[in-house]
């Protein structure tokens, strides 16, 4: 399956099934047999405790943060004490994100995660897709993994990181440009709203799904 969308430039190949699960780390499901399970793997590079303090202190920032509730479990104070699935289960602005990781099998996996970085497409990002490729993305348990874990970083970079370029855990890297609170990802994915925290991820909404090297 090929879906045309933006890429910034030519990718590293994809990595095998093996190399993927020993980057996702110690992400086994606790009684779920929906979830993918992997084994224990070096951590990743990590804020500091006090770079992830001055991280949550700066907070979110972006246009697209005003749509996020007040209170309760999907404001930003709620995420911030969920893993990063869960928490994004309660954001307005990411039930296709959502629903894709489930189909994928990739909640356990996220929320065991430790100190990652997930860049996360809006509802109106995935709506970019052609809808028979989206329906193809979602039915491919393989591919849709590939897709989701591009998304995510084992680094959990603050913002005064974010400008670089960061391996991803499928295996590609992803380059971030902007500075002062306006960055892009890939040339092309605008970053909405940034420096969401979750208890166990910094995630920043995209406009825009990111795609790997097919």
């Amino acid at each position: 399956m090929r879906i045309s969308l933006h890429r910034s430039r030519p990718f590293a190949a994809l990595v095998t099934a093996g190399a993927l699960v020993l980057v996702l780390g110690a992400c086994s499901s606790s009684g779920s047999g929906s979830d993918t399970a992997a084994p224990a793997a070096a951590p990743s590079a990590a804020l500091s405790p006090s770079a992830a303090a001055a991280s949550a202190a700066e907070g979110p920032f972006g246009a697209a943060c005003a749509s996020v509730p007040a209170d309760g479990a999907g404001s930003f104070a709620g995420m911030a004490k969920d893993p990063v699935a869960t928490a994004a289960s309660h954001n307005p602005l990411l039930s296709t994100l959502v629903t894709a990781v489930k189909q994928a099998g990739l909640v356990d996996t996220l929320n065991s995660a430790q100190n990652v970085t997930v860049f996360a497409p809006t509802d109106e990002a995935f709506a970019k897709l052609p809808k028979a490729d989206l329906d193809a993305l979602l039915a491919d348990k393989a591919e849709l993994t590939k897709v989701l874990t591009y998304h995510v970083s084992p680094d959990r970079l603050a913002p005064a990181a974010l400008t670089g370029t960061h391996p991803s855990l499928e295996g590609g890297d992803l380059t971030v440009s902007g500075a002062d609170r306006d960055f892009t990802v890939n040339g092309g994915a605008k970053v909405l709203c940034g420096n969401v925290q979750t208890a166990n991820a910094t995630v920043y909404i995209v406009d825009t799904v990111l795609m790997p090297a097919s």
